[in-house]
């Protein structure tokens, strides 16, 4: 089951380095607009949001999803002795992308007031990485309470 669980993760993590990765390459004006016909994608990734202190939050959510990614698939090959360390990692990891990715929403919602696709697409993702990663826990928890009856 967790073995399921890391690869699932880490196909999310994927679609995660994917759309940052989009994103990266239209605030570097090196991809056109093609995949956002709908919402705001423009307004929102050329707004002072869309970087920190001058880095783009794009490759930030890059290298953020990449660890990721990194993480789940040395959990699938790891030795029992690094499984806690490893899921402890990616909990805390995906938290933080929650919660700096609500930060964005609230910015595109009640600031910009304008909505990118590929924004909520990455928002969504993170969150369903960070719900696993709880699963995941929670499922070792049981396992773990079971051996020791």
């Amino acid at each position: 089951m967790i073995r399921k669980i890391r690869l699932l993760s880490a196909g999310l993590s994927l679609l995660g380095i994917a759309v940052s990765g989009y994103l990266l390459l239209y605030k570097l004006q090196l991809a056109d607009a093609a995949f956002c016909t709908i919402g705001d994608c423009e307004v929102v990734n050329t707004s002072p949001y869309a970087e920190i202190m001058g880095i783009p939050v794009a490759l930030i959510g890059v290298l953020g999803y990449s660890t990721l990614l990194f993480l789940n698939l040395w959990g699938v090959v790891a030795k029992e002795i690094w499984a806690g360390n490893i899921r402890m990692t990616i909990l805390l990891g995906s938290l933080f992308g929650v919660l700096y990715s609500s930060y964005l929403t609230y910015i595109e919602l009640f600031v910009l007031r304008a909505i990118c696709p590929w924004c909520v697409v990455s928002a969504i993702t993170i969150s369903a990485i960070f719900l696993l990663s709880l699963w995941e826990i929670r499922y070792t928890s049981q396992t773990a309470l079971q051996q020791s009856i």
